[in-house]
């Protein structure tokens, strides 16, 4: 349930379209709805503005399936993060309509996409080839989000030309997330080199003393750009959100 959607049906109701009952017993779900698993909030699109956001791991392939069911019923995106190819593949089998990335392991359905709802657009850029997971990841929930984004990718801290060859699409960016592992410097470059708001996310990725992505996100946070803000690591799924309410403004 959106904005738009209960708006429709209250005026329905004013215009003796559809009767009292019948929309009480649309809305008697609206708060959130208990499935025994799992208490879906129907109610977030309306107080946050984006349905929830279902995290795969961990929840098994019926489980999905029946939250997707009952939030496809609510409203027109479902969003599906952390999901395994063979996970991914049993969901797009019962959702023709529906399209799994692998790489960033994120399963989108799309009755009718959310439209443009962004001030400018918003970039992803990754360090390496091996971050595109969690960059795509990024790209692909401020995509569904509303928003017009572009992806770079393999522009790291090795090869500053390589980023330089991005100067005019950086510039014209709202939000720049920058996505590295390693030794995670690559938002720190961006942050110093471009008047824009910088979401960094941490990845992973990287030799034993990068410690799992922990040397990566220690860096971004004591980094000495002033327009970066961090997320957790591997976390592009939260680095795409947050550069997506900046992005609305």
């Amino acid at each position: 349930m959106n904005h738009q959607t209960l708006k429709k049906m209250l005026e329905k109701v004013k215009d003796g379209q559809t009767s009292v009952q019948d929309a009480l017993a649309a809305l008697k779900d609206l708060y959130f709805e208990d499935m025994g698993f799992a208490h879906v909030d129907h109610h977030r699109s309306i107080r946050k503005g984006f349905p929830e956001v279902i995290y795969g791991g961990g929840k098994t392939v019926e489980q999905i399936a029946c939250i997707m069911e009952r939030m496809a019923s609510q409203g027109d995106v479902v969003l599906v993060t952390r999901l395994d190819p063979d996970k991914g593949l049993a969901l797009s089998g019962r959702f023709p309509q529906s399209s799994y990335d692998e790489q960033a392991r994120m399963l989108v359905l799309e009755e009718t996409p959310l439209p443009d709802k962004g001030r400018g657009k918003i970039v992803v850029a990754c360090a390496g080839t091996s971050d595109i997971p969690v960059a795509k990841e990024a790209y692909l929930t401020a995509k569904t989000m509303g928003n017009s984004v572009d992806l770079i990718c393999d522009v790291g801290v090795a090869g500053l030309h390589r980023l330089l060859a991005y100067r005019q699409a950086l510039e014209s960016a709202t939000v720049i997330v920058a996505v590295a592992g390693m030794e995670g410097a690559l938002p720190s470059v961006v942050a110093g080199l471009f008047a824009k708001p910088v979401i960094a996310v941490p990845t992973s990725i990287g030799y034993g003393t990068s410690f799992n992505g922990l040397t990566a996100l220690l860096a971004m946070l004591n980094s000495c750009a002033s327009n970066v803000a961090v997320v957790n690591i591997d976390n592009g799924f939260g680095g795409g959100y947050v550069a997506s309410m900046i992005n609305r403004g």
